[in-house]
């Protein structure tokens, strides 16, 4: 399969997406601080699909669901696969935590690889890893870095203090 690989420059520095040239699905999403120093090595450049730039390009402009119509193919495990289908289904404004996103995959005890799927997702931000959070309600690691995960939150209307801890709001799946 050829792959095409661009680079959108956003809000938050350019992000390079990788997609399928036949089929359009984003394959990857690499954060800014993924893109310096590395190259699409063998893979075809080319520009990356339109529907895919155009849905992050209204996400960062404020239409948060944007990013809804956005198919992915990740690479991954079937369970991670199955995390990463959950936490697509985690809406822009909540946050869960890592206990409850393995228990809304069906696997309550699977905690560790809840975290595990979140650590590996190929594609951030279309696969929302930074709105799981830690169950005391603080941030936790995050492939772009907590200051990229604390924007990322509050640019989707979720306060994160100074101490870098989510601030109560109602409405917000927090278990």
């Amino acid at each position: 399969m050829n792959l095409v690989t661009g680079i959108l420059d956003t809000s938050i520095g350019p992000i390079t997406l990788v997609a399928g040239e036949a089929d359009g699905k984003l394959r990857e999403l690499r954060l800014p601080r993924d893109v310096e120093g590395k190259k699409a090595a063998s893979r075809e450049r080319g520009r990356v699909p339109r529907p895919i730039a155009s849905a992050i390009e209204k996400y960062f402009k404020g239409s948060l669901d944007a990013l809804d119509a956005i198919e992915i193919e990740p690479a991954g495990t079937p369970l991670f696969r199955h995390f990463w289908a959950i936490l697509r289904r985690v809406p822009p404004g909540a946050v869960v935590s890592y206990s409850e996103l393995a228990r809304r995959a069906g696997r309550p005890r699977a905690v560790r690889a809840a975290a595990m799927a979140n650590a590996r997702n190929p594609i951030a931000i279309v696969v929302p890893c930074h709105r799981v959070i830690g169950a005391n309600g603080h941030l936790w690691g995050y492939g772009g870095g907590l200051p990229m995960k604390k924007f990322l939150l509050e640019h989707e209307g979720v306060p994160v203090g100074d101490d870098l801890r989510v601030e109560p709001l109602a409405g917000v799946a927090r278990r």
